[in-house]
């Protein structure tokens, strides 16, 4: 057999990941023509047929499933061997694929990137944007930003803070329709619900010493946490937004709080998770190392630090 590259080892690896030759063209901004010349190489110098071609997408065949253990455990430890030598240099430089909700990008990374490029002139960042779970082995993440440590042994998770949420209304809502005093009068008012994650529509009171909920079912429904946080500064209704995005709306007079005295915030860690083999690449160390100064300083005082 002549001898492949690594190249031609990680090209095959996105390609079963994705499924698609054309998604895997996309993410390295080639032609798929380009993809599909490299993949029947890599077919001939195998004398296998490694991927079944059909109209409904791409299916590993026997010998695939065995060749895609081989670049796996082979690209596997290419990393690790690039990370030890990248860290001898120490030098944190390229693109860093990083995955975050609507509202962590927005309201934490967005007005973190200056700070962080002066810091790291050589680094660049590429922000995957979206409240769904990525799947970072599929989509060539680098860092997902991300409240779950529901990780597989090939991750790791670095906690970097907590993440509390709130009620906020705005100005104009509140003169509106007025604010309710007890979370037993929320039903008397517009409410913003979250149809991506049901679990946020159960909003965590305490009432007399007591922790209690109620089920909102909103009069405004959405799937993005972004958007939810922008139908309350519309004058919408009352929404349960992430702090990190309503702290600095209530400071510029955009949001209010709403029934303080009741709502129970909840903090949940907050953590950076990356993949095992690539988290001493100085440019995720980078990165990682960053933010976490970055929510433990004053410049994002919503976000309450935590060891890590």
């Amino acid at each position: 057999m002549d001898a492949l590259a690594f190249d031609d080892l990680k090209l095959f690896a996105r390609v079963a990941a994705l499924g698609s030759l054309s998604a895997a063209a996309r993410e390295r901004d080639v032609p798929v023509s380009q993809v599909s010349r490299a993949l029947s190489r890599i077919e001939k110098t195998c004398g296998a047929r490694l991927v079944h071609r059909s109209t409904h997408g791409l299916s590993l065949s026997a010998e695939g499933e065995i060749f895609l253990e081989h670049c796996q455990r082979i690209t596997g430890a290419l990393d690790g061997l690039q990370a030890d030598f990248a860290q001898q240099s120490g030098e944190a430089r390229g693109l860093v694929r990083v995955a975050a909700s609507t509202v962590i990008a927005q309201y934490l990374l967005l007005p973190s990137l200056n700070a962080l490029s002066a810091q790291h002139p050589q680094l660049r960042v590429e922000l995957e944007v979206s409240d769904r779970l990525a799947d970072m082995a599929r989509e060539g993440i680098d860092i997902a930003i991300r409240t779950s440590t529901d990780l597989p042994e090939t991750q790791v998770a670095r906690a970097l803070g907590q993440l509390g949420r709130a009620l906020y209304a705005s100005p104009a809502y509140a003169a509106r329709a007025g604010l309710p005093q007890h979370p037993d009068e929320l039903h008397q008012h517009r409410l913003i619900s979250n149809t991506a994650a049901p679990n946020l529509n159960r909003w965590p009171f305490v009432v007399d010493g007591t922790p209690c909920r109620r089920t909102i079912d909103g009069h405004w429904r959405t799937n993005d946490t972004g958007l939810a946080a922008n139908m309350v500064v519309q004058g919408l209704g009352i929404g349960r937004l992430a702090t990190v995005a309503a702290a600095p709306l209530v400071q510029q007079g955009l949001l209010v709080p709403v029934l303080a005295d009741f709502v129970d915030p909840q903090p949940v860690p907050l953590y950076a998770v990356t993949a095992s083999a690539r988290q001493r690449l100085p440019k995720i160390r980078a990165c990682i190392d960053f933010w976490a100064g970055w929510i433990a300083s004053d410049r994002t005082p919503n976000l309450a630090a935590s060891a890590g």
